[in-house]
């Protein structure tokens, strides 16, 4: 299923979210589901590459989130998450995703354009949706500060010439943050939304806080993207099973507990974004 499939298709984007969450193994893919299915709400499961470099390979960790999809009782997109890499890319739509995010964004100006182009017009022949980044959105690689800004005028002229069907934008947002005191500007992604015919999308949304998620929502934002967030729930519930019982051993007894944190969570966070 694609991301489309999950929320983001025609008006559906308009002042509601879709959460996008990644995934680092099996037990997050599954906490995702169980908390889209408690809020009754479509989500987005991303694997990043780097979850891909971590794994080793694509197609094991691809397999077991597109099984875990499958069996949801709420709509479900497996999407690609910041490939750079074309070739991964294409070996993601062979082995099964909807959509991709291809992050040409280190590039100059006119070779990401044309990048990005020809991996759309790829995708678009056999029916995956893209996403893209227009310049760095802060904090990645540390490239950026949190302060950039993406202009609603390049943003647009990006967009169409492109044809991407979705643009991750800098209003504010930064990767990776582990505190939640973003502040992001509001009017801007009101001035994108106008300006963009595409959904928009936020990166680095682990670092704002929830009344900002809710009004970056509601000021246009669409897809919502969250992992940092997630990876603290998980490793501070493990970390509270283990510290409880430090003769512990079976992996089953603190990953279980730390899965039901994530979906917990997720279900909160869908609930923020107004995705039910």
């Amino acid at each position: 299923m694609g991301v489309a499939s999950a929320g983001l298709g025609g008006g559906a984007f308009a002042r509601r979210g879709v959460g996008a969450f990644n995934v680092i193994h099996l037990e997050h893919a599954v906490a995702i589901v169980r908390g889209a299915e408690a809020a009754g709400a479509p989500v987005i499961i991303q694997i990043s590459e780097n979850c891909v470099r971590y794994h080793g390979a694509l197609e094991p960790i691809l397999a077991g989130t597109l099984a875990v999809a499958r069996a949801a009782t709420v709509p479900v997109a497996v999407h690609l998450d910041h490939a750079t890499s074309a070739d991964l890319v294409r070996e993601a739509v062979r082995l099964g995703v909807g959509s991709v995010m291809y992050d040409a964004s280190t590039l100059p100006y006119d070779e990401n354009v044309a990048a990005t182009a020809s991996i759309t017009d790829w995708c678009h022949e056999r029916g995956v949706w893209v996403e893209a980044e227009l310049g760095e959105v802060g904090g990645k690689d540390g490239v950026h500060a949190p302060g950039a800004r993406t202009k609603p005028s390049e943003a647009a002229a990006y967009t169409a010439a492109t044809g991407v069907d979705a643009l991750a934008v800098a209003v504010g947002n930064s990767h990776a943050m582990l505190t939640r005191d973003a502040v992001l500007d509001l009017g801007l992604i009101a001035e994108l939304r106008a300006a963009v015919p595409v959904p928009l999308v936020l990166h680095g949304s682990s670092g704002v806080p929830d009344e900002t998620l809710t009004a970056a929502v509601g000021s246009g934002m669409t897809k919502i993207n969250i992992a940092t967030q997630l990876n603290k729930i998980y490793t501070a519930e493990l970390r509270r099973v283990l510290d409880d019982d430090p003769a512990m051993v079976d992996p089953r007894k603190y990953a279980g507990p730390a899965r039901d944190a994530v979906a917990a969570e997720v279900t909160r966070l869908l609930h923020v974004l107004h995705a039910t």
